[in-house]
């Protein structure tokens, strides 16, 4: 019997040391295909990924299942509200993609590469609107002594922390672990924080649902955002840009993505595109 039991328990320990280590080994497009899934995270949120009853939706979905037309094999979709969670899991392999818009800057490419820009996107300030129609803070410069409420390893720290400096004054952040966007700003409508930070493009699909949420102040510049992958990934990376650029060429892409961020941030967004083409991009067909 105890024989038996040692037996299972070094099989148990096998099967969980392989699951583990199974993408231990370098991670690119052949590699992808020749596993036969593409694993792909996504942000849960309205923005994102949302279920509602039967139906999903969400941008990055959307935009993903235009995308499987060109993929040789199938995509698996991770849905994730910790944006780090999924970092954690891109970075040992066992997401291909973080499929959530991320900003691309310098600090991020540092550890990450990046698709195409696919949204202009930027930081704003989530505040309740008192009963008079009122704000608490319009001017970057009050925010001095606030406490601002974000995901948990979010890139916004990294802008508030610069703005502190801007300012001349400690502005102070509070991580929440395992929230996103969406509850934040459900906790500020509902008085249990006073002020939270999230991108503008969740803030507008999000607060449409609360009266009483402003997000018309801005904590950053207008930021280009995408996809990220790992360093190691540039074949797939560039495969991805080439079918994205067939795709904006669309007019499934234009009805997507004027229906989620309307027809003005559409057409300068095209016009970014047009300047930011590469030269040239090696595709691994």
């Amino acid at each position: 019997m105890v024989t038996v039991i040692l037996v299972m328990a070094a099989i148990l320990l096998y099967y969980t040391w392989s699951s583990s280590n199974k993408y231990n080994h370098p991670r690119d497009y052949n590699e992808i295909i020749n596993d036969g899934t593409l694993h792909v995270a996504v942000n849960y949120s309205p923005l994102s990924y949302y279920v509602n009853g039967d139906s999903v939706s969400g941008f990055d979905f959307e935009l993903l299942q235009l995308l499987q037309h060109h993929l040789p094999i199938p995509i698996e979709f991770h849905p994730e509200a910790s944006l780090s969670q999924s970092l954690k899991l891109l970075r040992n392999r066992v997401y291909d993609v973080v499929a959530q818009q991320i900003p691309i800057t310098s600090e991020n490419k540092q550890e990450y590469i990046f698709t195409k820009p696919l949204l202009l996107n930027k930081q704003v300030l989530i505040q309740r609107i008192d009963t008079a129609g009122n704000v608490a803070i319009r001017n970057q410069l009050d925010l001095g002594g606030c406490t601002l409420h974000i995901a948990k390893d979010a890139p916004t720290r990294l802008r508030i922390n610069n703005l502190s400096h801007e300012i001349g004054d400690t502005i102070y952040v509070c991580e929440m672990p395992d929230y996103g966007a969406e509850q934040l700003i459900i906790l500020v409508a509902t008085g249990e924080i006073e002020y939270a930070v999230c991108d503008e493009a969740q803030a507008a699909s999000i607060a449409s649902d609360y009266d009483n949420i402003d997000y018309m102040t801005d904590i950053s510049f207008t930021q280009l955002m995408s996809w990220t992958l790992r360093q190691e990934s540039v074949a797939l990376r560039d495969s991805l840009d080439k079918w994205l650029s067939s795709i904006q060429e669309s007019d499934e892409y234009r009805s997507l993505y004027t229906q989620y961020f309307g027809k003005n941030v559409y057409d300068i967004h095209q016009r970014i595109n047009k300047a930011t083409q590469p030269d040239s991009i090696v595709i691994v067909e």
